[in-house]
């Protein structure tokens, strides 16, 4: 069987490969590019599951970063168990084409418990005293302190929270991609697995935080650094995998566009009276399991649960007058979009290009529960890309930081409360299928003959990757 490594730069389009990118431009012209119809949502878990099982939501199940568990009234994001993501992945496939085929994954979502050989992704601690050490799981459980002796602890800060993308203290800006670049190697050498999936997220940082585009249309300045960045690694690993006979695809999940007008569903729905609140220290706590009505963002597509499905010609009807929303998906929209699965919001909100969906439903900033000034990613209900951000309101923001950490080390209670609530900062997003195909994610292989079409379904990426495998 051949070897292959697949190698997911976050956000990569064709309107970014360029001047910036020529290593990535050079490997497009030495092999061949198609642009893949995005997944919807067009987001990391959706589409990550697509290409991996070949399948639509409806029957793999995952129909966004996250969603409301109905039986235990709970929003829940970023889990990590590859059960419940239900069906055939493809080294199933490939396992029960050869017995001798491997497969290591280097930080692909959902990387826990599945019939992958080796694997590593980012796993925090948290001790019974409330403490929380960052951290990796990886399997077998060897790799993890062998690959943390060679290359150093993973540098939590920049995968994810204002440090990501930025310098920082704690390294430089793409260290984290950096850091999961050299994982792959480090793989590699050790364990040649036929097939090494590699997630590199440097890029959606500030494509997030400043937008793809300034106002002339062009690339926007601000992005540039890190075009350069992701170009570097993902070059570097081209010519690794390349010296030992390696081929490589390079794909992306989604890109993203300008956006400039977030949209508050769950402030709405609170002032219909469908929104249930509760006083926790006095501060406001989302309780979903009493609401009549709420909605659980995920970028610029939002989850709507109608606990009260009598009301849902109501719900329509104020969602078909918010600004920005440009569409609402019901049962048998959900099913022509292949999103009908029970996980799903009985009713789903897509945003205009422009626009994104907030999870925020207080309406008095004082009132906003802790977690919400903080990085807190499964706690939240709802995505928030604001967590990118630290608080422009609050003088020497680093000095607080740096007294926060000590707090810490002290084993002192404290709380990183250093994140806005201005919605306003985000300048891109991404979920829904962009108007150009210039920002539809991309599948670009050193094998043109494997590709088959210049454009493809996110769903065909599987049997893609499958023909890159012979014979």
């Amino acid at each position: 069987m051949n070897r292959l490594a697949v190698i997911n730069v976050v956000g990569l389009t064709a309107s970014l490969i360029g001047e910036h990118t020529p290593r990535i431009a050079e490997f497009r012209k030495r092999g061949a590019l198609a642009h893949i119809t995005p997944a919807f949502p067009a987001v990391t878990c959706t589409a990550q599951s697509n290409y991996l099982t070949g399948k639509p939501p409806a029957e793999h199940g995952i129909v966004g970063n996250g969603w409301f568990n109905r039986e235990l009234a709970e929003t829940q994001f970023w889990k990590q168990s590859n059960h419940i993501v239900h069906g055939w992945k493809i080294w199933d496939e490939l396992h029960r084409r050869d017995d001798k085929f491997t497969c290591a994954n280097c930080f692909w979502w959902f990387n826990m418990y599945s019939r992958v050989d080796y694997s590593i992704t980012p796993r925090p601690m948290y001790p019974a005293d409330g403490r929380k050490f960052f951290d990796v799981y990886a399997w077998p459980y060897s790799i993890r302190t062998e690959i943390k002796k060679d290359l150093g602890e993973f540098p939590f800060f920049s995968f994810w929270g204002p440090a990501a993308g930025v310098d920082s203290p704690q390294g430089k800006a793409d260290a984290a991609s950096r850091w999961i670049a050299e994982s792959a190697k480090w793989i590699e050498s050790k364990y040649s697995p036929t097939l090494n999936l590699v997630y590199l997220p440097h890029l959606d940082y500030n494509l997030q935080r400043h937008g793809t585009y300034g106002p002339a249309g062009h690339l926007n300045p601000k992005i540039h650094r890190d075009l350069r960045a992701i170009d570097a690694i993902a070059g570097d690993l081209i010519d690794f995998f390349g010296r030992r006979g390696v081929p490589v695809v390079l794909l992306s999940e989604y890109g993203l566009t300008n956006v400039s007008a977030p949209i508050h569903l769950n402030r709405i729905f609170r002032a219909q009276g469908w929104l249930t609140v509760k006083d926790e220290l006095g501060l406001e706590i989302l309780d979903a399991g009493a609401s009549k009505v709420f909605a659980v963002a995920d970028h610029q597509v939002a989850h709507i649960y109608l606990n009260d499905t009598s009301l849902e010609n109501s719900v329509r009807a104020v969602l078909e007058k918010t600004s920005s929303v440009e569409k609402i998906l019901g049962h048998a929209e959900k099913i022509a979009a292949g999103l009908a699965h029970p996980r799903a919001g009985d009713l789903i909100a897509v945003a205009r290009e422009n626009a994104w969906f907030t999870y925020y439903y207080w309406l008095d900033d004082a009132r906003a529960p802790d977690f919400a000034r903080t990085v807190d990613i499964h706690r939240k209900p709802g995505y928030d890309p604001v967590e990118l951000f630290l608080d422009p309101k609050i003088p020497l923001v680093k000095l607080k930081i740096a007294w926060q950490l000590l707090q810490k080390q002290l084993g002192w209670r404290m709380l990183m409360d250093v994140i806005p609530l201005d919605a306003s900062l985000v300048k891109g997003s991404h979920g829904r299928r962009p108007a150009d195909k210039k920002d539809w994610p991309v599948f670009i292989t050193s094998q043109p003959e494997r590709l088959g079409a210049q454009e493809i379904e996110s769903t065909a990426v599987f049997q893609t990757l499958l023909r890159h495998f012979g014979p």
